[in-house]
């Protein structure tokens, strides 16, 4: 008796609904997703042990380097503004609503306030070139003459503001104070380190952490 053929059925599948659906993903993660700002102060910080990694918010950080260069920074573009809305007040210096937008895409800043406003007005990449901005002015006193000082005691108010603001929120999860961190180049000497520790221990600032790199054989 003969053998019956199967009909084979087409394996061709129609792919133009899932190409659809990949190409609308992709342009949703481009429009929404924000590139990295470029590091304004990079630098070459020391190698260690230990894999601890500092939250990805509610985190100021200072870094060092350059010869003792002071930058300063804070994680939520939220905490930046609110900050610069009172260093405004702090230091006489007025703000247009456009250099608040500028200053929460600047992931740190470094230099003194009284030049601010014409850092603010510059292209991007015209900020992070070598010499224009030489680092915030650091001493060893509670005035205003250490900017330094009144940016992270400023900073930590601001995120205690904002975080008493969202308390109302239902979904809402204390973060505690602002976190301090310090980044320092390698090669930096102590002198200068010690300068943004006293800073830190004349506000009552006791923990903070050092941000640093994984020895090679760590990675």
């Amino acid at each position: 008796m003969g053998k019956a053929k199967v009909k084979r059925a087409s394996t061709s599948i129609d792919m133009t609904a899932m190409c659809d659906v990949s190409f609308l993903l992709l342009s949703f993660f481009v429009m929404t997703s924000t590139a990295k700002q470029p590091e304004a102060f990079p630098v070459d910080t020391p190698a260690s042990t230990t894999k601890d990694k500092l939250p990805d918010s509610n985190v100021g950080i200072i870094t060092i380097g350059d010869n003792g260069k002071v930058f300063f920074g804070a994680t939520d573009r939220d905490v930046r503004v609110k900050t610069l809305e009172k260093m405004s007040s702090r230091y006489g210096v007025q703000f247009s609503q456009q250099d608040y937008d500028q200053f929460a895409l600047m992931e740190n800043v470094g230099t003194p306030m009284k030049a601010i406003k014409q850092v603010l007005g510059m292209e991007p990449s015209k900020r992070l070139e070598k010499g224009v901005q030489n680092g915030i002015p650091v001493d060893s006193t509670e005035t205003l003459s250490n900017e330094l000082y009144q940016w992270v005691q400023t900073a930590r108010l601001a995120a205690a503001e904002l975080n008493k603001e969202k308390e109302s929120n239902r979904d809402f999860v204390d973060p505690g104070p602002l976190k301090i961190a310090i980044k320092a180049d390698g090669a930096e000497k102590y002198p200068s380190i010690n300068a943004v520790i006293e800073t830190l221990r004349n506000q009552k600032q006791n923990k903070f952490s050092f941000i640093t790199g994984l020895r090679a054989e760590d990675k």
